[in-house]
């Protein structure tokens, strides 16, 4: 749900509120089907992969995914036309106001999700300073890779611990 221009970023917790129990009210089916609707063909999500100096991932707890695997990387659904990286840089700025250099290739595609794709990037702050959008984020955090969250999908978990034994 888009937050109308010109609400101040601690009232669109209200607004994001609303949404996530309306979303998670809709189930899966209806989920699916509203994000079909928007996306004709499939949907391509972009997420980032933020460390910080000591290696740290920046995770968030997302408001509208389901409790048992709330925190997950920063990202979400590309527009048609933009790139990848791209959708990377304005998710992370969206969700966190964190500014980020997003490498140009990514770290892993993924698909087999129904109608959805997965790209991963990493990438780095440049800029901005964490303020998170209430509508969608509950709390962000950065998590050593042997601290991670417990509640958070088995495969970005996954994901991560393989991530961690190819980064130098």
């Amino acid at each position: 749900m888009k937050i109308p221009v010109g609400v101040p970023r601690r009232a669109r917790g209200r607004y994001g509120a609303l949404a996530a129990l309306v979303w998670r009210r809709l189930g899966g089916r209806a989920q699916w089907r509203l994000a079909r609707f928007r996306h004709q063909t499939f949907l391509v999500y972009a997420g980032g992969v933020v460390r910080d100096e000591q290696g740290r991932i920046l995770l968030l707890r997302h408001r509208l995914w389901p409790a048992y695997r709330a925190w997950g990387l920063p990202g979400g659904y590309v527009n048609a036309g933009e790139r990848l990286a791209d959708g990377v840089a304005r998710e992370v700025r969206e969700e966190t106001a964190l500014e980020v250099a997003v490498a140009a290739r990514p770290l892993q595609v993924a698909s087999g999700f129904r109608q959805r794709i997965e790209a991963f990037y990493e990438a780095r702050v440049v800029g901005g300073r964490l303020e998170l959008d209430a509508a969608e984020i509950l709390e962000a955090r950065w998590f050593s890779l042997d601290e991670l969250p417990d509640e958070m999908s088995p495969r970005l978990r996954t994901f991560i611990a393989e991530l961690d034994l190819n980064v130098g």
